[in-house]
């Protein structure tokens, strides 16, 4: 009788903690602002995407606004524009630099790391999110830094 209590009960858990697992998440709600990367692009990927009061962005690269072409001028000028974009798709979504928890930052040359740092800078007013980086090879379109960040909806 212990034994069979035992494989109810065992069955019954699983049963429940499945269901609970395998219902669908409604509460996501997926962004395409047409800022930096438009719908007439086609690509694979929500420019964010918001869990309750979080909101996680698509890397982004030093692409002009609207194309799939980086900006030239080197680390100086993607890490400019890498980051005016995440900005662009932060303030499509009613957030600013403010409200960003952390980002990722992959470098196609771990060497430029000090120049991406000044400019990054520039973007906060002293108060830095958390922050990871690492060098990585083959970024998107050849770009020098890939930056993707997480914000808090106020």
């Amino acid at each position: 009788m212990n034994k069979l209590l035992t494989c109810v009960t065992l069955f019954f858990t699983m049963v429940i903690s499945h269901a609970a697992y395998a219902k669908p998440n409604n509460n996501l709600e997926f962004f395409t602002s047409e800022s930096v990367f438009p719908k007439s692009l086609n690509l694979p990927f929500a420019e964010a995407v918001r869990a309750g009061d979080q909101v996680y962005l698509t890397g982004q690269i030093g692409n002009i606004p609207g194309t799939l072409t980086l900006v030239e001028g080197g680390i100086e000028a993607e890490a400019k524009q890498v980051l005016n974009n995440v900005k662009s798709v932060l303030e499509a979504n009613g957030l600013s630099m403010k409200d960003v928890a952390k980002c990722t930052v992959m470098m196609a040359d771990i060497s430029e790391w000090s120049t991406f740092n000044g400019i990054y800078k520039t973007f906060f007013d002293g108060q830095y999110p958390a922050r990871s980086a690492f060098g990585a090879n083959g970024l998107a379109l050849g770009a020098r830094v890939e930056v993707e960040c997480f914000a808090i909806a106020p």
